[in-house]
């Protein structure tokens, strides 16, 4: 399935009326278990903190989590980039309309960028996925930290991640370049950029997985078979919501052992 078609049908739709764009943010942030858990780390990380703070958003897609940041944060200055021109100018011009003036945005390849101890916390949700080179971008990234600065990455676990549940099988996003990460291996690849890997969270655990294949693998088929089937959306959301968000807490307040989507925190020394 591609993925970016859909995204690109909701950010035309949301394109220079900024009171949809954040009733999408809010429609994202309550329907991607992903944003619980990655919210509930900016959280851990930034509360407290005095003085300004550095934040680089590599890969911001529709700007949620650089929104996110900016409305509860005050003292965050973002840089958020994206390779899609046309992503990164919406979004200039929406941050723009909202008079958040502590960020800012612009195109960059992280497998290109050049940034050098500059940032305290770099964010990286659900992009390293789509980058076959990822050590390189990791190094990047970790070049990119002040010391003692936080690398926060999202991505999708090998054990079901990107609802691959065999060798054979290809992912269910057809523009991602691996399936997702074993834990050994992202901390590897981490570690070997110089940083030091503080935690590896499991998120998507058994209840989580199914409210992702409920809330968003079936729709996301229906919406690639035929855009008409925005009609019939609210219609399967009433009967599935009071199943996907019950489940979806449930994951987010339990401990997973297993899970298809991986939380890691690491910390240049």
């Amino acid at each position: 399935m591609q993925y970016d078609p859909v995204k690109s049908i909701f950010g035309n739709l949301v394109r220079g009326r900024p009171w949809l764009r954040r009733l999408l943010y809010w429609l994202l942030g309550m329907m991607f278990l992903r944003e619980w858990y990655v919210k509930r780390a900016l959280r851990g990380l930034l509360q407290g903190r005095s003085g300004s703070v550095e934040i680089y958003d590599a890969g911001m897609g529709f700007g949620q989590y650089t929104y996110y940041i900016s409305s509860r944060f005050p003292n965050a200055r973002i840089l958020a980039v994206d390779v899609k021109a046309e992503q990164v100018e919406d979004c200039r011009q929406f941050f723009a309309a909202m008079g958040m003036k502590q960020c800012s945005f612009a195109v960059e390849d992280l497998l290109t960028i050049q940034h050098e101890s500059r940032f305290d916390l770099v964010l990286s949700v659900d992009v390293m996925e789509h980058i076959a080179d990822d050590r390189r971008v990791f190094g990047n990234l970790a070049r990119s930290l002040k010391p003692g600065g936080v690398l926060l990455v999202n991505t999708p676990s090998n054990l079901g991640g990107s609802d691959v549940h065999g060798e054979a099988e290809r992912s269910f996003i057809e523009e991602h370049a691996r399936a997702g990460y074993g834990v050994e291996e992202i901390r590897e690849k981490i570690e070997s950029a110089g940083l030091h890997v503080e935690s590896i969270t499991f998120t998507y655990g058994p209840l989580g997985s199914i409210a992702w294949r409920l809330g968003i693998k079936y729709p996301m088929l229906l919406l690639n078979a035929t855009k008409l089937l925005f009609i019939v959306l609210p219609f399967y959301y009433m009967v599935t919501l009071p199943i996907v968000l019950p489940l979806m807490y449930l994951d987010y307040v339990s401990e997973n052992k297993t899970g298809t989507g991986l939380l890691v925190v690491a910390r240049k020394s």
